[in-house]
């Protein structure tokens, strides 16, 4: 995924850099609009990245958003970016105004490293107070990089990013639900199984008894599952391992090229290469011999080399295909054989 890799070279370089930016403006140019630019938007262009964006609210004028990005001469992202040291909670109302007064539908707080998307789910054209989209550039995971890209210039789709934010934020607040109920069970929580569980009265005690044993369940549970994993994971690797051991276990290729067999053939090859084409040229090895064909087709033999043994032997082919044997001290005796060599491939193509 390239937007992904994209951003994981960014984390790299916030990483390498972030001890070295000391102002609000040094994290802009250094961290916020390489993040712009890898969404595919021209920062050199003030038609597409307008810096300091003016965003004046009744009486109150010369408010200003760091970034504003233009898609079709509309404000379709307003980014804020603070110092990447600082807390960017404290800093949602600065961006809530902002987006008041603007056409967007998304806005952008950021010191980054972290990042929080808005957009208007609860009231239209004001922002909801928690993002529906959160994450730390330098822990990205590719599910994340993936609702990122949503923002492309070459994806943005306002319909798209809108539909799906509800249900990421939703989707986000209720895991960290279930977190804080796994980490305290609160009574309610315990209740709600306590009662399916238990024909008794609900008193004090029987609750508190109730909460240790549903904090159990629930670990235990987890354990469970996450074992159940790990184990179907080791399952496929050894599955995995006893194919690869099974195809190391099949008997092995006799057949050896060796370096002397593919200099005869870069032999041949330079004798025919002035008559024809030298893709045309092609070798095939065998335990008996290391032959040279034409057209990689059985029926039209060019030659047989016989090399491995005592003596060395190329076999010739007739007009007939009748096969001759040739006694050579050295391959370099090939270069002897250039007429039969040559009659052998005109024979084939005369065919």
């Amino acid at each position: 995924m390239e937007l992904y890799n994209q951003l994981k070279s960014l984390a790299d370089k916030v990483e390498q850099l972030k001890d070295r930016i000391e102002t609000e403006e040094s994290t802009k140019h250094a961290f916020t609009l390489p993040f712009i630019n890898i969404l595919g938007y021209d920062t050199f262009n003030p038609t597409e990245v307008v810096p300091e964006f003016t965003a004046d609210l009744g009486l109150k004028k010369g408010e200003k958003v760091d970034y504003a990005i233009f898609q079709n001469d509309q404000p379709i992202l307003i980014v804020e970016c603070k110092h990447w040291k600082q807390n960017l909670n404290i800093h949602n109302s600065q961006l809530f105004r902002y987006f008041h007064v603007t056409k967007t539908r998304f806005a952008l707080l950021t010191n980054g490293i972290q990042y929080l998307f808005y957009t208007d789910l609860e009231e239209t054209n004001k922002m909801d107070e928690k993002p529906f989209l959160e994450f730390d550039i330098t822990k990205l995971k590719e599910s994340t990089a993936k609702e990122v890209e949503k923002f492309h210039k070459s994806k943005f789709d306002v319909s798209l990013i809108v539909d799906n934010a509800s249900h990421l934020k939703y989707t986000r607040e209720i895991k960290s639900l279930i977190g804080e109920e796994l980490a305290e069970p609160s009574q309610d929580f315990v209740k709600l199984f306590a009662n399916k569980a238990y024909n008794g009265r609900l008193t004090a005690k029987v609750v508190d008894e109730f909460t240790e044993i549903v904090n159990k369940a629930f670990n235990q549970i987890i354990s469970e599952r996450v074992n159940d994993r790990l184990n179907s994971a080791l399952n496929k690797e050894q599955e995995k391992q006893l194919e690869e051991e099974k195809v190391e276990e099949q008997p092995k290729s006799k057949v050896i090229t060796t370096d002397e067999e593919i200099e005869a053939y870069q032999i041949v090859v330079a004798i025919l290469r002035r008559k024809i084409a030298k893709e045309r040229i092609v070798q095939r090895d065998t335990q008996s011999y290391f032959g040279i064909l034409l057209d990689d087709n059985n029926r039209k033999p060019i030659c047989r080399l016989h090399l491995n043994g005592g003596i060395k032997y190329i076999s010739l082919f007739d007009e007939s295909k009748n096969e001759t044997k040739e006694k050579i001290e050295s391959i370099d005796a090939i270069y002897n054989f250039e007429k039969q060599l040559l009659q052998a491939i005109e024979c084939y193509d005369n065919e």
